[in-house]
């Protein structure tokens, strides 16, 4: 299925933009106190880069944001592992990455700054653990540009938080959100989508580099098409040397019920059906080449394999003392 105007408007009705402000509305949970959102990294090396989990905090996604949910098959899936349903949702991270090499610094999503929540938003003070002030920042690349991934580019007041930083991301993402054609015709609810994406990427514009296919997208990284999620998500393949690494963006959003149901999809998926098929081919590969991965979603500090298992997959986290 390709992505089109039809599937993504039906992905909106499903998920108003409302839901944002609220931490995904209707699931009940309870947000923590506001600035409660503390700096919480972890650090490695791989060849010669220095990578730095930055953990902008958790949000919960409710079941009824999954697409066909059925509470049989989840309750199946969770009793086989640690995490569990509260108050009708599971609490999924949301990470961002800082990586220096060669005297460069490099950030790969932004996290969510003030737009989702006060139990979010850290992202920047992990930076600032990690020694990089904004202003250091060389480059960013994004994933794709919903406010979960590129909030954290700008101020309250919508200034560029990393003045000296080119932005990189697809071209079809950066084409997608700048539609007018495909705003009129998106229902008023969910036209906060747009706004968002929108003024999160508009300081950047003379500091912009758009990806045409799967090319570099910065010094030792590759852009790996993963559409479905968005028209131009995309993914990173670090080579640093002996070792390589994968951020693949929102290829998993729930850690928990995924890579054993890795056909189930949510709301904010524009194409299911692409989003699913965009999933097993990456995990396939990632199985097969016995990949290191990491993801805005997996569970913190996001670093694992896959396993194949039958017809499914398994995550298998790296232990702590991966890190330096």
């Amino acid at each position: 299925m390709t992505i089109n105007r039809r599937v993504f408007l039906s992905g909106l009705a499903a998920a108003p933009a409302a839901a944002l402000g609220s931490g995904f509305a209707g699931t009940g949970w309870a947000w923590a106190a506001a600035g409660t959102a503390a700096a919480v990294t972890h650090s490695f090396t791989l060849g010669d880069a220095k990578i730095t989990v930055l953990l902008d905090g958790h949000l919960p996604l409710g079941t009824q944001l999954f697409n066909g949910y059925d509470a049989a098959k989840a309750g199946t899936v969770l009793a086989q592992g640690l995490h569990r349903l509260q108050d009708g949702g599971l609490q999924i991270p949301v990470n961002g990455y800082l990586i220096e090499r060669a005297g460069q610094k490099l950030l790969i999503d932004t996290g969510t700054a003030q737009l989702m929540g006060p139990g979010l938003g850290a992202l920047g003070a992990g930076l600032a653990a990690a020694g990089a002030a904004p202003e250091s920042i060389d480059t960013v690349l994004l994933t794709h540009i919903h406010p979960d991934h590129s909030g954290g580019l700008i101020t309250p007041e919508g200034t560029a938080v990393f003045a000296n930083a080119e932005l990189v991301v697809a071209q079809r993402e950066w084409d997608f959100w700048h539609d007018d054609a495909v705003l009129a015709g998106v229902p008023e609810s969910s036209r906060g989508f747009f706004d968002i994406a929108r003024n999160s990427v508009a300081p950047y514009a003379s500091r912009l580099k758009l990806l045409q296919r799967e090319e570099e997208a910065a010094a030792g990284f590759t852009a790996l098409e993963l559409p479905g999620h968005t028209p131009g998500h995309t993914g990173f393949m670090l080579d640093a040397g002996s070792e390589g690494l994968l951020f693949w963006g929102d290829l998993i959003h729930s850690a928990a019920l995924q890579f054993a149901l890795p056909d189930w999809t949510i709301a904010f998926d524009t194409d299911p059906a692409q989003t699913a098929a965009t999933r097993r081919r990456m995990l396939d590969r990632a199985a097969a080449d016995n990949l290191l991965v990491t993801g805005a979603h997996l569970d913190f500090p996001a670093l694992g394999r896959v396993l194949r298992q039958g017809e499914a997959y398994a995550y298998q986290a790296a232990p702590w003392q991966f890190g330096i």
